[in-house]
């Protein structure tokens, strides 16, 4: 069992029909036939939607995301057709509404790892493999790769889990010429990324991109490179061989798996509300990430 906590109720806009609620946004669609995203303050974690918020976190993604838009324009287009307010939109979503390019999306979450950890550390564990892909022997929590992995995805709705697969079954999904383009997209946007991060004493240890098709145009979408996409490591504290202090929802996940939180994340009662330490330390956790990143001032 997993899913929301409490599931909000959508806000009703004129001018926009509401499409879907997901983990962190909501999509709404507008009468020239584009797609609005909104950025909410929502937490997930272990396929739960938390109760708790964290405040500011949508913009952080939102503004986050368009920057590293920025960074990647070269690489690959993205679906951001503007950032102003549909008429008649709440006063609240400034800064987290992005109006969007309607897309054919493809069905795979496209994970680049640079770094052993999470799922991946697992299937090792089990297998010396990721994604079906060998791997050498002696990597342990936190290790580099010797070279970066595409390792996709199933895309699972809320409440469910993606599944790793191999490259092989994307091809089989998407088309083998789909399937090299999203492997060479996801990697070069990694690499990318990786180097950027790399100068402002960060490692992207590992992130997920959605693309879509505008027409045969392979396109950015959702967000990117954001803490709820990606790992972020202090670089002057990366130690192979433990879990790796992080500018993500990491801290998120460590509580709620410490007896602290009394909360048994294999039974089927929901998690608890996120105490006000938790919050606090995970919004400065996320404003840091943005700071390090872009070089900007939050504020």
């Amino acid at each position: 069992m997993s899913g929301f906590v409490e599931k909000p109720e959508p806000l009703q806009v004129p001018g926009l029909v509401h499409l879907h609620t997901g983990k962190v946004r909501e999509l709404y669609r507008n009468d020239a036939g584009d797609l609005v995203m909104v950025a909410s303050d929502r937490m997930s974690a272990y396929d739960w939607v938390l109760p708790t918020e964290i405040p500011d976190k949508g913009r952080v993604l939102t503004r986050l995301s368009l920057w590293w838009f920025d960074q990647l324009a070269d690489l690959v287009p993205n679906h951001v057709l503007s950032t102003e307010l549909p008429p008649g939109a709440p006063a609240d979503w400034a800064g987290r509404t992005l109006v969007c390019k309607s897309l054919e999306m493809v069905p795979v979450e496209c994970v680049a790892r640079g770094y052993l950890t999470g799922s991946g550390l697992v299937e090792y564990d089990a297998s010396r493999t990721v994604c079906g892909l060998a791997l050498p022997e002696g990597l342990v929590d936190g290790s580099e790769l010797p070279a970066p992995i595409f390792t996709p995805a199933t895309k699972a709705a809320v409440g469910e889990h993606d599944e790793n697969v191999s490259y092989e079954e994307v091809a089989r999904q998407v088309g083998a010429d789909t399937a090299a383009e999203l492997r060479q997209t996801t990697l070069a946007v990694y690499a990318r990324a990786r180097d950027i991060a790399r100068e402002r004493g960060i490692i992207l240890a590992d992130t997920k991109f959605e693309f879509g098709f505008d027409g045969d145009t392979l396109v950015v979408a959702d967000e990117v490179l954001t803490p709820d996409s990606s790992r972020f490591w202090p670089a002057d504290r990366w130690q192979p061989g433990r879990a790796q202090p992080s500018y993500d929802k990491q801290f998120v996940r460590d509580w709620l798996t410490s007896p602290a939180s009394g909360w048994d994340r294999t039974g089927e009662r929901p998690p608890p509300a996120l105490p006000q330490q938790v919050v606090d330390a995970t919004r400065a956790k996320y404003l840091e990430a943005y700071e390090l990143l872009t070089g900007l001032s939050w504020s």
